[in-house]
């Protein structure tokens, strides 16, 4: 199943069931999505019969598309998870997981507009694949990682490159508001099946700047998973950010970086895309 969290004209919070024909609104079964998530098993079959009973309430284009998850209690991001990338990087292989958060202020909606900041022209992109924790979970094993994924969401990890490594610790070079796009909606996990052979792209102005595939991986879903919840107790709705392959910006010869009236599209197949034009922050 898709789901999706969206506003209509009363900009209040709705959740719904994304079909072929629109959306089916289903917040009568769950206020918000983490509800949503959380009550899963007791409310799946409810959704279904949803979608079989009702035709769609909404067209998808009479509505706006929120991020899926408006407020997850954490972002976690992994860096240098691609050998493309970490080539291109001129780094080696992590050893470990080289992780890091991204804020609340900078989750954004799939199609919202993307700051460039005040602060900086060194804007990049990096598209990637984002799963959604499912369950409260913690001490996951690798072998059982896969039964505490909820779905899977298109994320653009935007960076702040100058301000990335303005310290070793990358948070706020990655924390700038609007610079955590996911979306447009969840895909559940059983709908996606393995999430280790799907291609991943990123357009800039219809220009693909990064083309790959989950398969490429470093450290899978599943091992990030069994590191995390080594560390933290991973509650329904967290999203992590899985790494960006190879074709970033500042790894250009000479370094491109987005700016403002920029349209930068990410996209996974199964899941869908994501696109957003770059402004100029007011």
């Amino acid at each position: 199943m898709k789901l999706a969290t969206f506003q209509t004209t009363d900009k209040r919070e709705r959740v719904g069931l994304v079909t072929d024909e629109g959306l089916v609104e289903i917040t009568d079964i769950a206020p918000d999505m983490i509800a949503l998530i959380a009550d899963w098993p007791s409310l799946k079959a409810k959704v279904a019969a949803r979608a079989r009973e009702d035709v769609a309430h909404y067209r998808l284009k009479d509505v706006h598309l929120l991020a899926p998850v408006p407020r997850p209690q954490k972002v976690m991001a992994i860096g240098l998870n691609y050998a493309d990338h970490i080539a291109e990087s001129g780094a080696q292989t992590p050893e470990r997981q080289i992780w890091f958060g991204k804020l609340g202020n900078a989750i954004n909606g799939p199609y919202d507009p993307i700051h460039i900041p005040k602060a900086s022209d060194k804007i990049d992109w990096e598209a990637e694949m984002v799963f959604v924790i499912g369950k409260r979970c913690r001490h996951v094993a690798k072998e059982n990682a896969a039964d505490v994924i909820f779905g899977y969401a298109c994320g653009n990890d935007i960076s702040v490159r100058d301000w990335q490594f303005h310290t070793p610790q990358w948070l706020v070079g990655k924390s700038f508001d609007t610079h955590a796009p996911i979306g447009p909606w969840i895909v559940t996990a059983d709908e996606i099946g393995d999430p280790h052979t799907l291609g991943i792209r990123c357009l800039v102005n219809g220009e693909t700047r990064q083309n790959s595939n989950t398969k490429h991986l470093v450290f899978n879903c599943f091992d990030q998973i069994a590191y995390l919840s080594q560390a933290m107790t991973l509650m329904p709705g967290d999203m992590v950010f899985t790494g960006t392959p190879g074709g970033v910006g500042q790894s250009m010869k000479p370094p491109q970086f987005l700016k403002a009236g920029d349209t930068v599209r990410i996209e996974i197949d199964k899941i869908g895309a994501i696109e957003a034009k770059m402004v100029a922050e007011d």
